[in-house]
């Protein structure tokens, strides 16, 4: 190990107090020295508000002004409170509390419980969601799966909102809230969820709060004892906090005012969760003496990505907006964010595959890429497109499209009807294909239109409505098809997507990338109606959809790529528009409210695609226009006349080569790519380049190896490990 490698990992300890404040530029060293009083850290995105923070309270530990024991920083995620934990041991600052509000909370609560109540502090649940199955069964209202998820989510927006179920109705229809039920039904599901609770003696997740609360609002003497326990507090993502969480901070300052808070109404993008920057924005309203530090040196994006950064807020609307921070980037130039504009969403898919391979090719790891979109459902032609480009990846807040419940209830119900046939009466009055998908899909959740607002419920619809465009485009592509084709192409297609075995490009909605970053990062999918989504509505809801993309923009360090669709499926109409929130942004745009068009140059037009002659199946000579006949060259219905000791051949040799590249099975060939090959049994490198998914990048690395077991002989894999 190098020392520059081992000091990377474990860097020594500051020798002193004024040491720890070595390498902060001048706003991060006032943040670190600003010890007393109420201070407020308005901190942009990349700007090191993490690492001045620490070493506020690093530098206060050390210079024996802030007593370790007496010290609590929260934050959201036990990861958060983790590294700062750690970066504080290494700053020579251990002994300071850092954790969640729920964690810093529970353990006062189990502290404090058989003194200010008694006995033991009840069992604490895992899970709610199966109380509140139970007390919507007791109610009579019947839930899905998914609305379940949903009705239970809105419970927890009651509680942290601080809304008894008497009130939920109002409070919803007052915070404009997309609910998956009638108001009334979800009330009463709320307030038997609540005797539930009491009856057996349990509490929830948002109850470790709720109770605190109340004990320290009750027992002035337990609330002293903490005050004199804790007299120094740090809030990190100030504009996350919840109204609870409000209340039990207040508590725990009573009437002091040593407190730091950390935040940016920027970035203000959970909402929908009870989270609202009010309480930052009114910070000095509440403490009128408060140091205010800005952090505006951007430490982790090019000019050019800040660029684009500080454009989107600018115009942007609203309270939030007003104290929005100009970002400075403090990084050396980098190449322009790109713009380009795709046919369809299967090209915008193939084309962000093929830019993330030669992004890899030219020696960015595949794991400093990352692809994010606006909902989870969009995932799934990506995970395609990556597999067929040779590209390991992994799904970050999101299962894989075909492991997702409502996908395999679908299969399910799918296979069954197929398999009854005419003899089932929910295909009566289907005359095709499409309309017979739909009519299975109807029973499952799928609608003509969406359900409003988002959540589980949307979720769910936009997974069973992708099942129905695909059959759609199937049916296009076959007339003739069957639903029994449609399963067996269903099942090819979950067969040939296999969870990536190594870390890959992270696949991400925008909400699960905050927090993260990446050297390159693809934002996909930036049409109108889904970035905004359509269901927002407000002028609230669209400033916190462009605060959603701020959020994807500042995830890149360096290559940054912003790509739409024009239409959904190839051939499609061509009535897509780019979001109105890069109007102005992009090259040739018209700024808002304005007749010109901005920026310079054009935007990229996507597709590279050769323009190929008809493919003809090599039985029976008919044109082929599905994707799986034409990888294979014949019919569906045709005989194969595969050759399965050579396919079997060809998966043993996939394995090996995967084990050995250290990737998953589907990046070297799929398993369709491989009855290809058997069936065609090429002799030469010119026959194997003829059958799809044998690209010439393939061809060259796996090309001689794939001819020799079509040759009857062995391949033997060399280790490359010296």
């Amino acid at each position: 190990m190098t020392a520059a490698t081992h000091s990377s990992l474990f860097p020594q300890v500051p020798a002193s107090a004024d040491a720890v404040l070595d390498g902060l530029d001048p706003e991060q060293r006032e943040v670190a020295t600003a010890l007393h009083g109420p201070v407020c850290v308005l901190a942009g995105a990349g700007t090191g508000k993490t690492r001045a923070i620490t070493h506020r309270i690093a530098y206060g530990v050390r210079a024996g002004i802030l007593p370790p024991a007496s010290v609590l920083a929260v934050t959201f995620t036990a990861r958060a409170a983790g590294e700062m934990r750690g970066r504080l041991r290494q700053l020579g600052a251990g002994g300071v509390q850092a954790r969640t509000f729920h964690s810093a909370a529970l353990r006062q609560l189990q502290y404090f419980w058989p003194k200010a109540i008694g006995g033991e502090l009840p069992r604490l649940l895992e899970r709610k969601i199966q109380l509140v199955a139970e007390a919507a069964a007791r109610c009579r209202i019947r839930l899905d799966r998914n609305e379940l998820r949903d009705v239970t989510s809105e419970i927890e927006w009651a509680k942290v909102t601080q809304t008894v179920p008497a009130d939920y109705a109002a409070a919803a229809a007052k915070a404009l809230r997309d609910i998956p039920r009638d108001p009334s039904e979800i009330s009463q599901i709320y307030g038997l969820y609540e005797q539930l609770k009491r009856d057996r003696a349990v509490i929830d997740f948002e109850d470790v709060l709720l109770l605190t609360v109340g004990i320290l609002q009750d027992r002035h003497d337990i609330a002293d004892q903490i005050r004199r326990q804790y007299q120094h507090f740090v809030v990190d993502e100030y504009q996350d906090v919840s109204p609870l969480q409000q209340r039990l901070l207040d508590l725990w300052l009573g009437d002091r005012e040593s407190l730091c808070v950390v935040g940016d109404a920027s970035q203000t993008i959970y909402s929908f969760t009870g989270a609202t920057p009010d309480h930052l924005l009114n910070f000095r309203t509440r403490h009128p003496s408060a140091t205010v530090v800005k952090l505006v040196r951007d430490y982790r994006s090019t000019p050019q990505v800040v660029h684009l950064a500080n454009g989107l807020l600018s115009q942007a609307r609203g309270r939030a907006a007003e104290h929005r921070l100009e970002l400075i980037s403090q990084r050396d130039p980098g190449p322009e964010p790109g713009y380009t504009e795709y046919a369809d969403e299967p090209a915008e898919a193939e084309g962000t595959a093929h830019r993330i391979r030669d992004l890899i090719a030219a020696g960015v790891p595949a794991g400093e890429i990352a692809v994010l979109y606006r909902i989870n459902a969009q995932s799934e032609v990506y995970e395609q497109a990556l597999a067929d480009a040779g590209v390991p990846y992994q799904l970050r807040g999101a299962e894989r499209f075909f492991e997702r419940q409502e996908v395999r209830e679908a299969g399910v119900a799918l296979r069954g009807a197929a398999r009854a046939g005419g003899n089932d009466p929910l295909l009566d009055d289907a005359e095709d294909l499409p309309s017979q998908v739909r009519a299975v899909l109807s029973t499952k959740g799928w609608t003509v239109e969406p359900p409003a607002g988002s959540g589980a419920v949307r979720d769910r619809w936009e997974s069973l409505a992708a099942l129905v465009r695909l059959a759609e485009d199937f049916a296009r592509a076959k007339s003739d098809a069957t639903l029994a084709d449609l399963v067996a192409e269903l099942d090819e297609r979950a067969a040939a997507q296999h969870a990536p075995t190594v870390q890959g490009v992270t696949l991400a909605s925008l909400h699960a990338a905050k927090g993260l970053e990446w050297d390159a990062v693809f934002l996909v999918g930036l049409t109108e109606g889904m970035m905004p989504i359509t269901h927002a509505k407000t002028d609230e809801q669209v400033e916190e959809e462009r605060r959603l993309l701020y959020v994807g923009v500042t995830r890149a360090r360096l290559h940054l790529s912003l790509s739409w669709a024009l239409s959904r499926a190839p051939g499609g109409r061509a009535s897509r528009r780019p979001t109105r929130f890069l109007n102005g942004l992009r090259p040739g745009s018209a700024a808002p409210g304005s007749r010109g068009a901005g920026g310079a140059g054009g935007v990229e037009r996507g597709s590279r695609r050769k323009r190929r002659g008809p493919v003809l199946c090599r039985v029976c000579g008919k044109t082929l226009t599905d994707a799986g006949e034409m990888k294979l060259m014949r019919c569906e219905d045709c005989p194969s006349d595969m050759d399965e000791g050579l396919y079997e051949r060809l998966r043993e040799w996939r394995s090996d080569q995967a084990k050995q590249l250290g990737q998953p099975a589907y990046c070297v060939f799929t398993d369709k790519t491989l009855m290809a090959i058997a069936e065609a049994v090429p002799e030469d490198e010119s026959e194997l380049s003829m059958i799809a998914g044998v690209g010439a990048r393939k061809l060259d690395r796996f090309g001689a190896d794939v001819l020799t077991i079509c040759a009857g002989q062995d391949v033997e894999i060399e280790s490359e490990e010296p």
